[in-house]
This record gives structure tokens, C-alpha cells and sequence, in this order.
């Protein structure tokens, strides 16, 4: 099911590629463009992107499927119980993925864009 980008994926997007790097720059320029085709069934918030790119060009990936940013997530409390992982696909944005590395703090997409947000 197709649905436009929501905006806990766009700000977890604009937070991971919210940097200078001009992959992150070129990157950026194709949210716009993007929509979500899927979302995993476990809850965790990993969405695949649906990518319009005729409106846009590709980053500097390579052709192959690359992880074009990430972020540790970080509690307030300073424990780390996963990450955020953009991936691309020749160049284009791919899917947001969401892992977690703890069996005792839950690691979804909301947390994971409350702790971006909130660190210093």
C-alpha cells in the first residue's frame, strides 16, 4: 500500500541526512519525491520508499545498495539500544530501517525520532 511520506519518517530522514556531506545534500533534494510503498509488519517503523526519479537526480552512491547514512540512537539515560540505517539503491533513497540491539528498550520509529530530536 502506497501512502505519502509521514511526517515521523520525513523528520527522522531530515535529522539522519542533516548534514553537509554532499551525498546527504543530494539526498535530501529527493524527500520530496518519495512515498512510502511498505512498512515492516513488526512494528519496529522500517519503511520502503517509492522514489519518483524522473524529478530528481541520483547521489554519488555507486550502482549497488549502499547504507548512505546512520545514526546510533542514544536515551536519555545514555544507553544505546539501536540504530537508524538510510539505504540507497543506485544512488537513490531506498528504505529507512530501524534496528534495535536491546531485548529491554523497545526501538521503534517514534523513539527513534524522539532521540534524535532531543540529543545535543
Amino acid at each position: 500500500m502506497r501512502e505519502s511520506l509521514p511526517s515521523d519518517v520525513a523528520e527522522v530522514l531530515e535529522a539522519i541526512l542533516g548534514t553537509d556531506d554532499p551525498v546527504h545534500v543530494v539526498l535530501r533534494r529527493q524527500v520530496p519525491h518519495l512515498s512510502v510503498r511498505a512498512r515492516c509488519t513488526c512494528g519496529c517503523g522500517t519503511a520502503y520508499f517509492d522514489l519518483d526519479t524522473s524529478k530528481v537526480g541520483p547521489a554519488r552512491t555507486g550502482p549497488s545498495t549502499v547504507v548512505a547514512a546512520e545514526a546510533q540512537l542514544v536515551t536519555e539515560a545514555g544507553e544505546c539500544p539501536g540504530e537508524v540505517l538510510v539505504f540507497t539503491q543506485g544512488g537513490y533513497l531506498s528504505w529507512l530501517e530501524v534496528c534495535s540491539w536491546s531485548d529491554d528498550i523497545e526501538v521503534t520509529l517514534a523513539a527513534a525520532r524522539h532521540w534524535l530530536l532531543t540529543r545535543s
